[in-house]
């Protein structure tokens, strides 16, 4: 999806774990190793764009990963949502930027179905051992985020 707005736009990415190894992408664009995600739209919560972005992508079902507050509230519309694991504000370039919740999430697969619209160069399933080969040239935060996912959802 395009940018929805000039300055700022709201994203969701996921980084999916599958027996003990965390699914990243290669980005056509920008030629870097990324998770699985994208632009929230208008009508969605990040959660829903999570699920989506996932499905779209890459084909698989997952479950977000962590607890949704019970409350009594009973207000029709009114729902809590799962706390992104992490969230970052970075720039895409001079004049917009990116506000992102990430998520954690397992699949029951490890079978990539990539769509036809799909801009991703390459799709790998990296271990713990590969995230640090320097061949990889992953990004600070991108490295860290799938080790805490490894690290937290091993099996």
């Amino acid at each position: 999806m395009p940018h929805i707005h000039e300055k700022i736009d709201f994203t969701a990415e996921v980084f999916i774990i599958h027996q003990n190894h965390v699914l990243l992408r290669l980005h056509d664009k920008y030629n870097l190793w990324l998770s699985v995600g994208g632009h929230i739209e208008l009508d969605e919560d990040p959660m829903e764009t999570a699920t989506r972005e996932v499905l779209e992508e890459v084909g698989l079902e997952i479950k977000l990963i962590g607890e949704i507050i019970q409350t009594e509230q009973t207000s029709v519309g009114y729902k809590e949502l799962l706390p992104p694991r992490f969230m970052n504000r970075h720039r895409i370039n001079e004049t917009h930027e990116h506000i992102t919740f990430v998520y954690f999430a397992k699949s029951e697969s490890d079978q990539v179905v990539v769509s036809g619209d799909d801009r991703s160069d390459d799709w790998k399933w990296f271990t713990l051992q590969d995230l640090e080969d320097p061949t990889y040239a992953l990004q600070p935060s991108i490295k860290h985020y799938a080790q805490q996912a490894l690290k937290e959802l091993a099996e």
